[in-house]
């Protein structure tokens, strides 16, 4: 689980540490979702691929949206590359143990641990439609839609001078249309949060929650779960909480467990293959150009969110090259998500 810190908003220069957090947050779990997400074997798991590819997309936009908000307050958005394992920006957790998050394979403790960061207020324990799968239960958490949430109602009380308008926004028809649009004033920044909320966590009015976001799909704690628990979110007017995972299956195949690396940033590479140690450069170099890119895009560089994912691409290629590439003892290690600063003296 994780817990954001939230201290008495009283300034923009508050909000604007709160959004640069928030954009810490939203880019952080691209890590762990896209390393889950490349291990899947090819050929295999087409539903979990679909689902964890999409929330991974999703976070992108959420991100994005953040830097919108945080340049229309006049602030300027910084893209960091983080360590893995590690804790997520402002991750203070409960009882100040802060949640360690890993660079695990696609397996249930990689779909845990997204449950585990995407979980609402108080997650709704919904039965599971068998007697033959147990599953552990998430901890409960103080959520991310929590500290969106104070944002918001700071944000509402600003004035209109606040604002400024079409500073550095990314506004994008290509490659998230409709997804990605300016922010210039309080209403806008207001139904970004709405968004990147009800895509994460669900949406709930008073006391009367709903798992599917404003698009009626399963937000994301409940796209993890229905691959952990491989049932499909179901609504069952017949279950006390409306909902059920299952009867219907969501087929999954779990690769053997250990065949994939945890946590590569953690393992010395100097003394495996030279394809291995090529395989890992090339993730360093694609992740690097990625995150230049996108801190071009977010201070305003024409083209730049055009770069960031044409660099997302060659991530993902050379992802998927390096778990083809085994280590000496049999092993295969995804990226490590490292950033190499000046990485040949350019992006």
């Amino acid at each position: 689980m994780i817990r954001l810190a939230v201290t008495k908003l009283t300034s923009v220069e508050d909000a604007q540490s709160l959004l640069q957090t928030a954009i810490g947050v939203e880019f952080g779990t691209l890590p762990p979702y896209l390393y889950a997400l490349y291990s899947i074997p090819p050929e295999t798991n087409p539903e979990a691929t679909q689902l964890i590819r999409s929330v991974a997309l999703q976070e992108m936009i959420h991100m994005c949206l953040a830097c919108n908000i945080l340049n229309a307050l006049g602030g300027n958005p910084v893209i960091h590359a983080q360590q893995y394992p590690g804790p997520l920006p402002g991750d203070i957790g409960p009882n100040n143990t802060p949640l360690t998050v890993h660079l695990y394979p696609f397996s249930r403790d990689a779909l845990a641990q997204g449950m585990a960061i995407e979980e609402p207020e108080n997650p709704p324990d919904y039965p599971v439609k068998t007697a033959a799968l147990l599953a552990e239960a998430v901890p409960k958490a103080v959520t991310i839609g929590q500290f969106y949430d104070a944002l918001d109602k700071f944000l509402a009380t600003l004035p209109p001078s606040a604002w400024t308008p079409n500073r550095n926004q990314i506004v994008d028809k290509q490659f998230f249309p409709g997804q990605l649009y300016a922010v210039n004033n309080y209403a806008d920044a207001h139904k970004a949060i709405t968004q990147i909320v009800s895509e994460g966590e669900g949406t709930s009015e008073g006391s009367e929650y709903d798992p599917l976001d404003f698009q009626d799909q399963p937000a994301h704690y409940f796209r993890f779960g229905e691959v952990f628990y491989e049932r499909v979110l179901t609504r069952d007017p017949d279950s006390q909480s409306d909902y059920t995972w299952g009867p219907a299956r969501l087929e999954v195949t779990w690769p053997p467990a250990g065949r994939d690396l945890t946590d590569p940033a953690l393992h010395n590479f100097s003394n495996e293959p030279a394809a291995a140690q090529a395989a890992q450069a090339a993730c360093n170099a694609a992740f690097t150009r990625m995150i230049d890119a996108l801190q071009g895009a977010v201070t305003g560089v024409e083209g730049a969110l055009g770069e960031a994912v044409r660099f997302m691409f060659d991530l993902r290629m050379a992802a998927l090259h390096a778990f083809s590439v085994p280590l000496n003892n049999g092993q295969f290690a995804g990226p490590a998500f490292i950033y190499v600063p000046n990485l040949h003296g350019d992006k």
